[in-house]
Formats: C-alpha cells, structure tokens, sequence
C-alpha cells in the first residue's frame, strides 16, 4: 500500500482522522528522530506523520535532527512526504491565514547536517527544482477543494532562526524575491531528494515578519493567534490529498540517486555503506 509521510511543523502535533494509529519508535543510523512517528491509516492510505518539534514543542529548528527524520519516513514507506511550516509573509498579496504551496527554496542555514552521504561516499543530487511539481499539483488542488485561501508557487527562504529577521534582512530577502520566510524547510528538501521521495510544502503564513511597516513586527503571540485556522486547514487540506493523489508516482523523484554517487563501491568504508543502505538499496 503507497504511504504518505506528513511532517507537521509549529501547531501541527497531530493528524485529526488518523485511525488504526501505532506510535512507533524508530532508531536510525543518523540518531534519534524529533519523536515517534504515528502509523495508522487515512481513508485508503497509509499515512505516517511526525511533530518535526517533538511533543510539547522540545527542538528548535537548529535543534532538529533532520537527517533522523527524513531516514526515519523512508524506513516506514512513505513515498510522498509533505512538509507543513508556519511562515512570515514577504508579500503583501499573501496574508496571515493564506497557505502557500511552493515551488523554489533559499537555503539560508548553516548550522545544519545538509547530507546523508560524506565519510568515503559523495554525491550530488540536482536541486534546480527542490519541490516535486506532481506532488505541489494534487497538495494544491487539494488546499482548493477543501476551501483554503492558497498560493500556488513561491520561494520560502529558510533561515537558521530561532530568532525572527531583522528589518533590513526582511527587506532584502524580499529584494531577491522571496515570497515567504520559514526556519524549517531546509535541509529537509535536500535530504528528501537524497531519499528520493516526492515532497512538497504547505506553508502556513502567520505574519508579515517585520518589512510591513503598516503591521506590527511578528511575536510569538501573533503566530499563535493566528495558526489555529491555519492548521484546521492544512489537516483538511491533507485529509483531501490522501484521499486523491495517485497511486503511482510518475515522477523523476524516485530517480533522484541515479547517476549522482561518484565514489567508486572499493573506497567506501563498511560502515558508511550500512549507514546508507536504506538509500542506495
């Protein structure tokens, strides 16, 4: 049966409808995921989700083990994986309460594990495209359907956080063209292309970070206010997707490994080929 992974971000601790659920431990070679993944069955779907922060809220974005995460989803399955992130809104057509689906991604990080692969083995996926197009198409139709207010396409710069932007940040992340602001989708859309699983992201705007200068600089308080009706609508928006998206993939994600190894089998050490067999297959 296909599986589909969701990754719930800020306010985003469970998946309402999920039946059949096991809370399931995994231990990965990467560490210890964010918690343990809920297993259980969405209409005629598998679905395994995960609270990217952990219950209560423990990990910053720094702080997060992605590589554990993303290992973690493509042990049990899942072969699409959707990311749900609240975010700041750079533009002023996007308002707090808006989803956005989005198709292009600024890696602004740098205290983060960006790879699976290093110690003996090297490769180079190609991330001209981060967001598997297939996946944003259904996750947008589906956000449609369930009567969300959504944006189809636009650039999430991601920051290291946890610290919102300053004002001259905010401006010049607009001046390149970045649609939204979030702390959480990277590396995680790298280390997905690198498992070769279809993903994509709901991003859930809050705020207008700090550029607007007829709004008031983004608070904690604000993003909470806020992302209660976001995330009623992000969980209707994936109950719709489980529901319709396809049985097979007819992407090029599955794919993504093919031909990007350069390290020749002789170099790599036994333990680095056990830590990725799971990927390399």
């Amino acid at each position: 049966m296909q599986t589909i992974g969701v990754i719930g971000g800020s306010g985003f601790y469970d998946m309402t409808g999920l039946t059949e659920v096991q809370e399931v431990a995994v231990e990965t070679p990467f560490g210890a995921p964010s918690d343990k993944y809920l297993v259980g069955r969405l209409g005629d779907r598998r679905l395994v989700f995960l609270a990217r922060h952990g219950k209560g809220h423990r990990f910053s974005p720094t702080e997060i083990n992605y590589r554990a995460n993303v290992w973690g989803m493509k042990h049990l399955g899942a072969e699409w994986l959707i990311s749900v992130s609240a975010v700041g809104s750079l533009r002023e057509h996007i308002q707090p309460g808006h989803l956005v689906v989005v198709d292009q991604t600024i890696d602004r990080t740098y205290l983060r594990k960006h790879t699976f692969f290093g110690d003996s083995a090297v490769a180079h996926v190609s991330m001209a495209e981060p967001i598997c197009s297939h996946l944003a198409a259904h996750l947008y139709d589906a956000a449609k359907k369930v009567g969300a207010t959504v944006h189809r396409g636009g650039t999430y710069i991601c920051i290291e956080g946890p610290q919102f932007s300053s004002r001259a940040e905010s401006h010049l992340y607009r001046s390149w063209n970045a649609d939204i602001i979030g702390m959480t989708n990277m590396p995680e859309a790298r280390l997905a292309r690198e498992a070769c699983l279809c993903y994509a992201t709901l991003a859930l705007s809050t705020d207008y970070d700090c550029w607007h200068q007829a709004e008031a600089p983004v608070t904690v308080e604000m993003v909470v206010a806020v992302m209660k009706k976001n995330v009623a609508a992000a969980q209707a928006a994936v109950r719709e997707l489980a529901a319709n998206v396809p049985l097979e993939r007819g992407c090029a994600c599955k794919d993504a490994l093919k031909g990007a190894l350069l390290s020749d089998e002789k170099v790599m050490t036994p333990e680095t080929k056990q830590r990725l067999a799971l990927l390399l297959g």
